[in-house]
């Protein structure tokens, strides 16, 4: 697993959309900024991406690479090439995020009031089986619940039988955002340089604009 301030490793795509194929190791000497998200997420198209097309244009004229990595963890009846494709090609947006952003009046026409003008990978996305459910159970609770030692004995077993139950129903993994043991979407990696991860948040609203100064200064 890539941790903060060690190597990332090259993202493990399918395809790439409006951009060239390219790769981490491929762009040593330029920062990169990666935005995760998935298409049936609505908070990643009212705050992810509009958070990184202003990151995007405030370094326009700076060698920061910005890229997008769609994956999918969930519903992925929804979260899909096609519907990626779709997106990338007409600003269309569909599922849940079509219902909230259309409530929250961010729509038209169904689609997005603004374009991605940056290169987006489609992440690996394989079957799913296991041979330990129990122990891929217990890595997960470690990623998502650093409190959990701390939890009564009778909540640590009842945590456990759902992931457990979670992990034998869930049909598909995508391998970068395993990979990098990511909690959800939207989620941002940064890059410096030298290849080396200096930053990973799920959410938004970080400071984003000042930690791509810091590295650009390195």
């Amino acid at each position: 697993m890539p941790q903060v301030n060690l190597k990332a490793i090259d993202l493990e795509v399918e395809e790439w959309l409006g951009g060239p194929s390219t790769n981490i190791s491929n762009e040593l000497g330029r920062p990169i900024l990666i935005k995760v998200f998935q298409v049936n997420c609505p908070g990643c198209f009212s705050h992810g991406i509009p958070e990184v097309l202003e990151v995007r244009q405030k370094f326009i004229d700076t060698p920061l690479l910005v890229w997008g990595l769609a994956t999918a963890f969930e519903d992925f009846h929804i979260n899909t090439f096609e519907n990626l494709q779709r997106l990338i090609d007409t600003g269309e947006v569909v599922g849940e995020t079509l219902e909230v952003l259309i409530a929250s009046g961010l729509l038209n026409n169904n689609c997005l009031d603004y374009t991605i003008p940056f290169p987006v990978a489609w992440d690996k996305v394989i079957p799913h089986h296991s041979d330990d459910y129990l122990l891929d159970a217990q890595n997960f609770i470690k990623k998502d619940f650093p409190q959990f030692d701390n939890f009564p004995t009778k909540n640590q077993k009842l945590i456990t039988k759902q992931v457990v139950s979670y992990l034998k129903n869930k049909k598909f993994k995508a391998k970068t955002f395993d990979a990098y043991k990511l909690q959800g979407t939207p989620s941002t990696l940064l890059i410096d340089k030298n290849g080396i991860l200096r930053g990973k948040w799920f959410g938004s609203g970080y400071g984003l604009a000042q930690e791509v100064e810091n590295i650009l200064s390195l």
